[in-house]
């Protein structure tokens, strides 16, 4: 990494950056009270709001959005006539799952292995400190050469909108005339990377029923429809015999142009089984980019574990539908639904909820911002070229800020690379990905101030 002031200045700011990356992974921050409770999303969002107000942010603002949950907003002025800047990141975090399966407590930043463990450490606290970091490795070199905004969203992972929402009833709170977005994140540890795409979202919750109550399996099985056997079936009908999604209707056979993804790599980071095949055909870009893709993400029946011999009355499940960039997700959404009512056999009844949905996103990566952008990583990265890839996964609020800021410059960088396992037991954060990205974003601001002279 670079030897620069700047850069030695990063590096000193890092044990402070350490030390509040633990106090905010400390935050049980998942904004669903149905698992956790509520006073955790509060306490984080007020520890984002101290922070921001300690480092100098005026206007800091709890902002209660239309899904119950809260952002955190500051706005840090710069030189007369300087560009605004927006940098984003969510304090809310995906659930532990299983923390029997984490090899360090999930809300305890642990230190193991050069890296630091934890929920949230990547996806997306660690966003947020990184903001933090490059601002005030900034303020010790001649301060921060642009207006600053910061937005903070309190219920990204659960794809609800509330944010979305409160942005379009007040569109002037993030303009801006460029976006830093961190929240996605280098292909590789070391590769610097901006995402160019993210793949939209639909989450709807399905129902089966097919009798008044559940009946004896001997007494009444072989003839009464069981209304979990109809819910496998229906969910089958979702892929093609080689696994690839199948929603009648949804185009699923776009290809990737750019950087592409070898199925070697893919197979060791996805820690896919010895023997196991992969799903879908075509390129591993074009199956994760470029590509819709569904997944069951949970089923309601019986545990094995005290289940009895029961025809069952009702069953459902919770499932997702990733969509392109050049595909609509509500009418992504009305497909899903038509197809999922249309698969019901012996005539059940079927029950779609829409619970989230985001749109895909596509970014003009010839814009000013990017030539900024790639000389502060080739900096950051000693002389690596920044690279361009897609994200398979959403964040529905860029197509948002998109659509209410169509000439905003809108740049997507992050913590979240491969070895991070984000969504997964054993998230963790490079501690040199966080100072480098540190740097860079530094150095993006002032490259970026510099080009708006």
């Amino acid at each position: 990494m670079s030897d620069s002031p700047l850069a030695q200045t990063v590096a000193a700011l890092q044990p402070r950056a350490r030390t509040e990356l633990a106090e905010l992974v400390a935050f049980k921050s998942v904004a669903d009270p149905a698992q956790f409770p509520p006073s955790e999303c509060e306490a984080a969002a007020d520890w984002v709001a101290g922070a921001l107000r300690a480092d100098g942010f005026q206007d800091v603002a709890l902002l209660d959005t239309p899904d119950g949950s809260r952002s955190v907003y500051g706005f840090l002025p710069g030189p007369a006539g300087a560009p605004t800047v927006l940098l984003y990141a969510h304090y809310d975090v995906q659930p532990p799952l299983d923390e029997a399966a984490w090899l360090s407590p999930p809300f305890e930043l642990t230190e193991r292995d050069g890296r630091w463990y934890g929920r949230g450490a990547a996806d997306c606290k660690g966003g947020l400190i990184m903001h933090l970091t490059a601002l005030r490795a900034l303020k010790e070199h001649g301060g921060v050469p642009v207006n600053v905004k910061v937005i903070v969203e309190g219920s990204e992972e659960q794809g609800t909108g509330g944010l979305e929402r409160y942005a379009e009833a007040h569109p002037e709170l993030l303009a801006a005339d460029a976006i830093v977005i961190g929240d996605t994140g280098n292909f590789r540890v070391g590769l610097p990377t901006v995402t160019a795409t993210l793949r939209g979202m639909t989450l709807v919750r399905v129902q089966v029923d097919t009798l008044e109550g559940n009946l004896h399996s001997g007494q009444f099985g072989g003839a009464a429809p069981d209304a979990l056997a109809a819910l496998i079936r229906i969910l089958d009908s979702l892929r093609a015999e080689d696994g690839s999604t199948t929603v009648r209707g949804l185009e699923s056979d776009a290809t990737w142009e750019g950087l592409q993804y070898p199925e070697e790599d893919f197979r060791k980071d996805a820690r896919v089984l010895d023997g196991v095949g992969l799903i879908g055909g075509g390129a591993i870009a074009d199956r994760i980019w470029a590509r819709p893709a569904v997944t069951v993400l949970g089923i309601d029946c019986p545990p094995v574990v005290g289940a009895t011999p029961s025809v069952h009355a009702g069953a459902r499940a919770l499932v997702s539908l990733r969509v392109p960039p050049g595909t609509d997700a509500a009418a992504a959404t009305k497909l899903l639904a038509a197809h999922l009512e249309g698969a019901a056999p012996w005539g059940a009844r079927v029950a779609v909820e829409q619970v989230g949905q985001g749109q895909p996103f596509r970014a003009d990566t010839g814009s000013p911002a990017y030539a900024s952008m790639a000389a502060a990583l080739r900096e950051a990265y000693d002389g690596e070229e920044m690279q361009t890839s897609g994200m398979g996964g959403s964040i529905p609020l860029c197509n948002t800020l998109a659509g209410l800021y169509p000439d905003a410059e809108i740049l997507l960088i992050g913590l979240s690379e491969p070895e991070a396992q984000i969504h997964a037991v054993n998230e963790s954060v490079s501690p040199q990905e966080l100072e480098r990205l540190s740097l860079a974003e530094a150095l993006f601001l002032r490259q970026y101030a510099q080009s708006r002279a």
